[in-house]
């Protein structure tokens, strides 16, 4: 890319919101609302994140230790914490650490502030998921009262539609919805619901066994994917959506799974490529957010000759019909935020199948140094290249206007 041309204007598919704390007192019925998600400001008691697992502890009022907001949820508590948002920190300042909503950067859950926040950065547009559903609604999928957890899934993909990415937001917040992932009609029916407001993406998760469902081999998906495949909805997958990080023991601290996030998407891609449900979803499209895209072409190479040579034998002959690659090149999209390897790869990848990222507000993210660090990664590309990765296959895969913006307000 020509140093002197000016690099596109971002459209980021993995960045993050903070809930403001009154989204489901706001919209859960009365009876609901003692046992529903609200914020409790309180102590904390312990915390630890070792071997993928994070175990934090609230206290008592009036127990020592330093306060922080914490969702509280049925028998849940779950507290903010600085790797929730950790823009506008040095590296060095970034602990595993409780905080309150004054202590973050009002960008995290207030509108106004995250579109100043993103002209900072060079992005036009940006689409977000979750921090207290966790990155798949997965919270509350394990709550014991499913009535409320479904509730609490259309409370959700409401104030995401309506609020965050309301006339406020300017049509530069991209809208990511919920579903029930306990019942896959309910979870079409949801998908549907929001589709007809403009929604082109909804959360699911990376390996959904770790969360105690079935495997996308199994047909229990079929309605969830076929409302997908007919509304034109992007299946997102986050690192981390099946509750467990990649790690190597139970004392591995978390540098090791930091290193290793990638693995999740790498097996999960195989899953699909394997399943044949891209063959019986024809429009159906999947996409990896944070998961980088060094690794892509190793596993893509590995995976043509597994069902060259052993589909025979490994259970894929009936139902994967063409070579995984081909496969990969129609239906999946691998995300970046920082991965120079990889781009230096690109023609191995396909420049069609990459989509970049940001990551804010968390302590991976390139803010508010996400262009220099594009520009740094991406200088040897061609400018229409560049253009493509950074918002021309966005704004394909999510249906947004020709200058980037959702319009799904508008209807």
């Amino acid at each position: 890319m020509d140093t002197e041309t000016t690099f596109p204007l971002i459209i980021s598919v993995d960045d993050h919101t903070v809930e403001p704390p009154t989204v489901w007192q706001d919209r859960l019925p009365k009876k609901y609302l003692d046992t529903g998600p609200r914020i409790v400001r309180a102590p904390l008691k312990e915390m630890s994140f070792l071997g993928g697992r994070f175990k934090p502890v609230m206290g008592r009022p009036g127990d020592e230790g330093p306060l922080g907001d914490w969702w509280v949820y049925e028998d849940l508590h779950r507290p903010l914490t600085r790797l929730d948002t950790a823009v506008g920190y040095s590296r060095d300042e970034i602990r595993l650490e409780v905080i309150t909503y004054e202590q973050m950067r009002p960008g995290s859950y207030d509108v106004p502030a995250r579109l100043a926040d993103m002209d900072v950065n060079h992005v036009q547009s940006a689409l977000c998921f979750p921090t207290f559903p966790r990155f798949c609604g997965q919270t509350f999928t394990e709550a014991a009262d499913h009535e409320l957890g479904l509730l609490g899934v259309r409370a959700y993909n409401d104030w995401m539609v309506e609020e965050w990415c309301g006339p406020a937001a300017e049509g530069r917040l991209i809208p990511l919805t919920l579903i029930p992932l306990w019942d896959a009609e309910l979870a079409a029916a949801e998908v549907r619901r929001n589709a007809a407001r403009g929604v082109r993406a909804v959360a699911f998760s990376e390996i959904p066994p770790h969360l105690g469902l079935p495997s996308v081999h199994t047909d229990d998906w079929d309605p969830f994917l076929a409302a997908c495949d007919e509304t034109g909805t992007v299946v997102a997958m986050h690192i981390g959506s099946s509750s467990r990080m990649p790690s190597t023991s139970a004392d591995a601290p978390p540098a090791v799974g930091s290193t290793i996030t990638f693995a999740n998407c790498c097996f999960s891609m195989v899953d699909w490529l394997m399943s044949g449900k891209f063959e019986r979803f024809p429009n159906l499209k999947v996409m990896y957010a944070e998961g980088q895209i060094g690794w892509i072409p190793y596993i893509l190479e590995r995976a043509d000759v597994v069902w060259e040579e052993n589909r025979g034998w490994g259970g894929v002959a009936d139902k994967v019909h063409r070579p995984p690659s081909e496969l990969f090149a129609d239906h999946v999209y691998g995300c970046f935020f920082d991965d120079a390897f990889g781009l230096r790869n690109l023609d191995s990848i396909g420049v069609g199948n990459v989509l970049y990222e940001t990551d804010y507000p968390h302590s991976d993210s390139t803010w508010p140094k996400s262009r220099e660090v594009g520009e740094a990664q991406m200088g040897h590309l061609d400018p229409e290249v560049v253009e493509r990765i950074v918002r021309g296959n966005a704004i394909e895969l999510l249906g947004l206007t020709p200058d980037g913006r959702w319009d799904g307000a508008a209807r």
